[in-house]
């Protein structure tokens, strides 16, 4: 199944944002009033983070799981063009997976999954202490994450379904956006997810909806 683009990029201008479109539909915001009217110290505060950050916040949005596989596509072919790329599947993982069992491929693209994940199991068979498990995996891997955010190891991090964790309230969709304002990374950050919360909007350089 191919899946299209309609790309959102949003740029700061004086005390406002404008939005450039790429495609007629709009399904990430319901009027321009909830862009324009942004406190004015938040705005600069904003811009001035900006200058200090060389790399991009790119969103990848889709209406189902699984859609990304470009984005996995092109982190291999940054890899073998000699970036250092970091991708991070948190929803995903199972037996010998997790942080020790991280991936090697082409030499620059380091894979990880989660230890465990929901999608090993019926829904049914899910009880409290598995549901326990699962969360701190995730939460273990969310913590690696934020390390090499921090770290300026990488050239590209990408995040996959970090927004299905946040919904499900495993990880603070606060604690997300600090770690994005303090990262240090010359390159891009990829988040991708199913529904985006509205803080990341304003945060976004990038934003792409990928249409089955």
């Amino acid at each position: 199944m191919q899946c299209s683009k309609i790309q959102i990029i949003l740029n700061v201008d004086k005390e406002k944002f404008k939005i450039m479109l790429a495609s007629s539909s709009n399904s990430y915001l319901t009027s321009d009033n909830e862009v324009i009217s942004i406190n004015k110290n938040s705005t600069k505060e904003l811009r001035s983070r900006r200058l200090n950050q060389n790399g991009q916040i790119q969103i990848y949005q889709s209406s189902y799981r699984g859609s990304y596989s470009s984005i996995i596509r092109d982190s291999l072919r940054n890899a073998a063009l000699g970036r250092k790329v970091l991708l991070v599947q948190l929803m995903k993982g199972g037996v010998k997976q997790g942080i020790p069992h991280a991936q090697k491929l082409c030499g620059n693209l380091t894979w990880v999954r989660s230890s465990n994940s929901y999608d090993q199991y019926e829904p049914e068979n899910i009880s409290t202490n598995i549901s326990k498990s699962i969360n701190n995996s995730i939460m273990e891997l969310w913590k690696f994450c934020k390390k090499e955010l921090l770290s300026g190891e990488y050239e590209q991090i990408i995040l996959d379904e970090i927004f299905l964790a946040i919904e499900m309230n495993i990880i603070s969709k606060d604690d997300l956006i600090s770690t994005l304002e303090n990262r240090f990374l010359s390159g891009d950050v990829i988040l991708t997810g199913t529904s985006i919360p509205k803080n990341f909007l304003l945060m976004a350089d990038q934003i792409t909806e990928l249409r089955s």
